[in-house]
């Protein structure tokens, strides 16, 4: 009944059913298909609702129509699609397998997750009214994973943590550094979120709360990279288009600092990356190699040729985006942003345990606690490690829109972020499983020429913009500094040559708006004229090619008939 109703709904239940049909021909006879139809009042509409899907009205009687999907296996495990919606039609292929590997594997790795950010929701640090949600993120992860909270203050991780995700380390004690330490040198596997300049902790109320740098140096280093002090990375190429107010209006120009990543920026043969079609991310810190022997560091993520690396302070608080864009200068080689670390890996505590810290009043430290395990000062076998310098990312804003839809809070991804979380997981777990059926999302696909010659000409305008801007001021600041000793002064008559003298700035004032004025016209025109000219290529031209090709085509062949009947 919806599909007669909804022809999208239609054309989306054939995709669902074609792709349930080829898991079930695939499976051997492990997965078993069946179809209901739950007409109003019927039993198949009271198995629906058993099942747990959900019906939307379809006629002013009230009746409704489903379009979910329950699975269950053989211990009684049940995952629902209350309802599929054509919002989520791109992502329908991974909706599907999600199902069918949760089912297929209920006994769930444990991914122990460590920060001071509050990815859980809540912060202890603001009223009840300020809490902030879960990080959908984690929501992610827990669907394919067990999710074990582990806070920043434990001197050791749980014996039962497969994997521990890290996300902006900052003021971590020797102890629990020490800990994650051995961890990896047992055989842990980390995948590390570190950031020269967090934006989602900078914008915190709490002005206890951690500084938008993370302190990770002391492990990073053992293995084998360093996160570059107080830079992050610009790219003129992958730069966000955002709304900036200049000189009171608000105009759009690109962010350098605040990166939309695709195919090009990755690691296509890395099973973690080769499949993600979008990243965002935001004042991006940079990663790179330290050189210790018998370390192979892999960069997964780098922006392209044309980067920069950014001074941090200038992106904090309200940062200059068309001065930053009007003052980046590539350095021609791309910056690492992530990277996969593999091989033997030294402990960074060479000479043991940290000795507890000081009692108040003490003078010497007592000796340590002996320890659970013995010291390990090499990885038992080869380390598998993925360095992330971006913790934003992570971050709602920068990937999925939130909307809800019948009391259940629904994502609408527009970047791939928490796919290529989960895929992190999923590789260091040791699992190929759904590698190259996730991060389905359409990514944007510029043309790149184009955008360089906007670039270019938005540059040179943004230079020329500036200067009048500040003859502009300087006018007006010589103005009223006239005017301001006429006042001062009381002078009602105003001498010859002060009359002059305002007459003269008021004309440059004037003058030097219009001229500001010219130039924010000719950028625009530029910019409509190109748009305007790809637009005749891609919509017009193509169509006059092919007619202009038909009547030529067509012209030769009556000529060469005309040749033909000519009696010899």
């Amino acid at each position: 009944m919806l599909g007669e109703r909804s022809p999208q709904h239609a054309n989306l239940f054939e995709r669902v059913r074609e792709l349930l049909s080829r898991y079930a021909d695939l499976s051997g006879g492990r997965i078993r298909l069946e179809l209901l139809h739950p007409e109003p009042f019927s039993d198949a509409e009271d198995r629906a609702v058993a099942g747990g899907l959900q019906g939307v009205p379809i006629n002013s009687a009230g009746d409704l129509g489903y379009f979910g999907l329950t699975g269950n296996n053989t211990t009684d495990d049940q995952v629902v699609i209350p309802f599929f919606t054509t919002e989520r039609e791109a992502f329908l292929e991974y909706d599907l397998t999600k199902m069918v590997f949760t089912l297929a594997n209920p006994a769930r790795q444990v991914v122990g997750v460590m920060s001071p950010l509050p990815l859980g929701g809540g912060d202890p640090m603001r009223p009840p009214f300020q809490q902030s949600p879960r990080w959908a993120v984690l929501d992610q992860v827990n669907e394919f994973f067990q999710v074990l909270p582990v806070p920043v203050s434990y001197t050791e991780i749980p014996d039962n943590v497969d994997i521990l995700m890290v996300v902006h380390p900052h003021g971590l004690s020797d102890a629990t550094l020490y800990a994650i330490d051995q961890f990896v040198l047992r055989g842990g596997r980390v995948l590390a979120f570190v950031d020269a300049n967090a934006e989602v902790d900078a914008m915190s109320a709490s002005p206890a709360g951690p500084s938008p740098r993370s302190d990770f140096d002391k492990l990073l280093n053992a293995w084998g990279v360093k996160l570059v002090e107080n830079k992050i990375a610009g790219d003129l190429d992958a730069a966000r288009r955002v709304n900036v107010r200049v000189a009171g209006k608000t105009t759009v120009a690109d962010y350098v600092a605040w990166l939309t990543l695709s195919e090009k920026n990755f690691d296509t043969g890395d099973a973690v990356i080769g499949d993600i079609g979008r990243l965002n991310v935001a004042s991006a810190g940079i990663l790179e190699k330290t050189g210790v022997e018998g370390i192979e560091v892999t960069p997964l993520i780098r922006t392209g040729a044309r980067s920069m690396a950014i001074d941090a302070a200038k992106v904090a608080g309200q940062p200059d985006v068309v001065g930053m864009f009007r003052d980046f200068k590539p350095g021609g080689a791309p910056l690492t942003l992530a990277a996969r670390i593999k091989g033997t890996v030294n402990s960074a505590f060479p000479d043991g345990p940290p000795p507890p810290p000081k009692p108040d009043g003490a003078v010497d430290a007592p000796a340590a606690a002996p320890a659970k395990a013995p010291h390990r000062k090499q990885s038992e076998k080869p380390a598998n490690l993925i360095v992330v310098a971006d913790v934003d990312m992570l971050h709602d804003r920068f990937w999925t829109d939130t909307r809800e839809l019948m009391g259940r809070r629904l994502l609408v991804p527009f970047a791939n972020n928490a796919d290529f979380v989960v895929n992190a997981l999923d590789n260091l777990s040791g699992s190929d499983a759904m590698i190259g059926l996730r991060g389905r999302a359409q990514s944007t696909r510029p043309f790149h020429l184009v955008q360089e010659i906007r670039q270019a000409a938005e540059q040179q305008y943004r230079s020329k913009e500036q200067s009048l801007q500040a003859k502009l001021d300087d006018v007006r600041q010589k103005l009223e500094a006239l005017e301001r000793r006429r006042g001062a002064e009381g002078d009602i008559v105003l001498s010859a040559e002060d009359r002059a003298a305002i007459d003269k700035f008021r004309s440059e004032m004037i003058a030097t708006r219009k001229e500001l004025r010219d130039v924010q016209r000719a950028l625009r025109e530029d910019i409509d004229r190109m748009d305007a000219w790809l637009k005749f290529l891609n919509i017009a031209a193509i169509p006059l090619l092919l007619g202009l090709g038909t009547i030529v085509v067509t012209m030769i062949d009556r000529l060469k008939r005309k040749i033909r009947a000519v009696p010899a």
